[in-house]
């Protein structure tokens, strides 16, 4: 299966944004949450979806006062789990489409434009953030573009689709994917089983240039070398057994 790469001109998005659901898996974000859900918000964001993985002090007090749909897990399941219970409630409110947001501050709202705009034309049924299309991409460390760099590659080997950015979180659907496809791996493998999904129902996808704003905070939460061994044993038992 062929992914196509392509750069968006950046055009008014002209959707109802009650129809777009922005669904944010949280677990321990209390210092970050709010100022990424007010800049949601700021951007004209009406459904924002936010699913406590089971943080270890309930996120509602945080977000009470503000126009969010709050969604708790009574255990940590993982963030593979947090997106499928988002899918579930935009599937259940009849969304036209969803897009993730991670919890940490390096989504830029201002990037979900040129993520819908695909979906919005008719060209893709999922579009994929990538942070490395731009002529001068995210500012990284080297450790974790190495990492990021051998995911690729799993990737390729498991889905049979080589992408030019493993793990990016920022991801948009339109109806019939959200419909279609179903994570069953909790936690990090649920970013390769969703290539799975998008092969098997041939469903049409493409990477979008995004920008990623990297902190301290942020990076601390990122994926490890260890990670990606845990993720690769994962989907190793994924294809013996699904």
């Amino acid at each position: 299966m062929n992914t196509t790469y392509f750069t968006v001109t950046l055009q008014p998005v002209n959707i109802d944004t009650n129809d777009i659901f922005i669904i944010i898996p949280c677990f321990n974000e209390q210092h970050s949450i709010v100022n990424v859900v007010n800049n949601l918000l700021q951007q004209g964001y009406k459904r924002i979806v936010v699913v406590d993985d089971g943080s270890a002090e309930s996120l509602q007090t945080v977000l009470q006062h503000m126009p969010v749909v709050y969604i708790r897990h009574a255990a940590n399941l993982g963030q593979g789990a947090s997106l499928q219970t988002g899918f579930e409630y935009a599937c259940m409110h009849r969304a036209l489409f969803a897009v993730t947001f991670d919890a940490d501050g390096q989504h830029q709202a201002t990037d979900i434009p040129a993520l819908l705009e695909p979906l919005l034309s008719g060209k893709a049924d999922v579009t994929l953030g990538s942070r490395f299309m731009e002529k001068n991409p995210s500012a990284m460390p080297s450790s974790k573009k190495i990492v990021l760099q051998m995911a690729r590659f799993i990737n390729l080997l498991f889905s049979g689709i080589l992408l030019s950015d493993a793990h990016n979180g920022l991801r948009a659907f339109n109806q019939k994917a959200l419909r279609t496809i179903a994570i069953t791996e909790n936690r990090m493998a649920h970013a390769s089983e969703i290539l799975f999904e998008i092969r098997k129902h041939q469903l049409q996808v493409q990477e979008v240039p995004v920008q990623v704003l990297y902190t301290d905070y942020s990076l601390q939460k990122g994926q490890s070398a260890f990670d990606s061994i845990k993720i690769l044993f994962d989907l190793v038992l994924h294809k013996l057994f699904r």
